[in-house]
């Protein structure tokens, strides 16, 4: 997913000469590439995130298009600040990439956990956030970002995701994409995911519909603005929504979704699966801590068939 971003990037920067990267300190050995193909674009700010995103900011109101570069939560909480202040507040094209959503550095500890910064995100006024699921939905909705006046998060996993996303030709800010239709089967379902945990649920709609269970799946790769016209559809049809998330899930994309169900007044019961309000003090693999907090393809599979 992230090389797939960077080798967008390169193309976006060839394109606009006003498009800057500034990482912090990191990422080189992704980032090389885009600083050999367009060196005048790339500036390296250090282990200073506040100070990163208050250049960036300066940038962006000399009219570029800026793109900040760090891995987890350090782009994002520690220097959460900067971004209201300096950049949401100005409506600034200054956009976010984190690389590690969730749990990507459980080898690294709680402190490279990523599992607060959507909620951190999308509770910024005018602030875009992005989770794609796969490299297909990454490659575009970076485009759109870089498009798209104000300040947007691009939260990303590491790579290897499997391509999951089949139908998306194009991306649309605010739009969910259905990845499978529900079977014609005696128990149905919604189940919408954000983020790379796609590839995890959709092996868990694999594994439930050999349990007889019809899923009808859909992936959001933005949150914010998010799909209320799918949201209501589902809940007109449905009578239980599953939401997967590597997140917590106060304030996550549960959250969001429950936000508009609640506006809806429909009766559909929503279930949030995702990171139950703790910090994982265990290190691990990230499909170690997947299966540790429940959001594995057999967890999910097993909360869902235990709900209905």
């Amino acid at each position: 997913m992230r090389d797939t971003v960077i080798r967008e990037l390169i193309s976006l920067g060839k394109e606009n000469p006003q498009l800057e990267i500034v990482t912090g300190d990191l990422g080189f050995g992704v980032l090389k590439p885009f600083w050999e193909a367009l060196p005048d674009q790339f500036v390296n700010a250090g282990i200073a995130e506040q100070n990163l995103t208050g250049v960036a900011a300066g940038m962006a109101l000399e009219g570029k298009t800026v793109f900040t570069y760090s891995i987890g939560n350090f782009p994002t909480m520690r220097c959460l600040e900067q971004i209201r202040n300096d950049c949401a507040y100005h409506k600034l094209n200054v956009n976010i990439i984190s690389v590690g959503g969730g749990y990507v550095y459980g080898s690294l500890g709680m402190s490279h956990h990523a599992t607060e910064d959507i909620a951190c995100l999308r509770a910024l006024p005018g602030v875009t956030v992005i989770c794609p699921g796969d490299a297909a939905e990454a490659k575009l909705a970076v485009r759109a970002l870089a498009e798209n006046p104000g300040t947007g998060y691009l939260r990303l996993g590491r790579g290897g995701e499997k391509h999951v996303n089949k139908s998306i030709t194009e991306f649309s800010i605010g739009k969910a994409y259905l990845i499978r239709p529900a079977k014609e089967l005696p128990k149905k379902v919604a189940v919408f995911s954000t983020g790379a945990i796609l590839e995890e649920t959709a092996r868990a709609c694999d594994l439930l519909e050999a349990r007889g269970i019809g899923v009808e799946q859909y992936s959001f790769p933005t949150v914010k603005p998010i799909d209320k016209e799918v949201i209501g559809d589902c809940a007109g049809r449905f009578d239980n929504i599953f939401t997967v998330e590597e997140h917590n899930v106060v304030g996550g994309f549960g959250s969001a979704v429950a936000e508009v169900i609640s506006e809806l007044g429909q009766s559909v019961k929503l279930h949030r699966l995702g990171i139950a309000d703790f910090y994982c003090s265990e290190v691990g693999t990230q499909a170690h801590l997947r299966d540790l907090v429940g959001i594995s393809a057999d967890k999910i599979a097993e909360s869902v068939s235990a709900a209905i």
